[in-house]
């Protein structure tokens, strides 16, 4: 009677006896070849940094000049720092809140130049030479933006965690359109979350600002 081991198979005992199969071989292998082609991936990587004028970022701090608020400011950050976490952090302007941390929730919203943007998706040393406004740069000294006043005046707000976003929504939707339509405020508020359900009373703020409500 043959041997009912196939002389093919996967595991003999003198294969046992040195301490290895054939399966752990071809692991053993298969790793060796991934390890030095990830040796030349990095070699490669490192190479092209080199020869790209010396303009690599990162991955420590770099410095990074501001426009905030009408100033400029200083600062030396990482280059995963978003703009939201450079504003509250590294400058204590915490009017602008940090909700979601992932775009859904638009209450860290700040504008770029006329835009509003979410500032925890927007990288800090993306803004450049961009002109940031953030909820402390909105009112005037003493007088308020009208967005903001007409905020207090028709009790737009609850909790206040989402209120510094969508002011900023509001506003930057006032500076483009002065006069818009109660769809436009719907469309300028869509990315804004409010879990208190305040909508209907920021919709009255909005086109009270602008002369079309009470």
């Amino acid at each position: 009677m043959p041997d009912s081991k196939s002389p093919l198979s996967p595991d003999t005992s003198q294969d046992k006896e040195r301490g290895t199969t054939r399966r752990t071989f071809l692991k053993s292998a298969g790793m060796a070849s991934a390890g030095v082609a990830g040796l030349s991936l990095l070699e490669d990587v490192a190479a092209a940094q080199a020869s790209s004028h010396g303009s690599v970022i990162g991955p420590g701090k770099v410095p990074l000049r501001l426009q905030i608020n009408g100033k400029a400011h200083a600062v030396n950050v990482e280059p995963r720092a978003t703009l939201a976490e450079v504003l509250r952090d590294e400058l204590q302007m915490t009017g602008t809140k940090i909700v979601c941390d992932r775009g859904s929730c638009s209450a860290c919203t700040v504008m770029l130049g006329k835009s509003p943007v979410c500032s925890c998706m927007t990288l800090a040393v993306d803004v450049g030479a961009r002109e940031i406004t953030t909820i402390e740069g909105l009112a005037l000294g003493e007088n308020l933006h009208p967005v903001q006043a007409a905020f207090v005046t028709h009790d737009a707000l609850q909790c206040g965690f989402c209120t510094s976003g969508m002011v900023m929504s509001c506003a930057a939707l006032v500076e483009r359109n002065p006069n818009p339509s109660i769809a436009d405020v719907k469309t300028a508020i869509s990315g804004n979350l409010c879990r208190c359900g305040t909508y209907p009373k920021v919709l009255e703020a909005v086109l009270a600002s602008s002369g079309k409500g009470a």
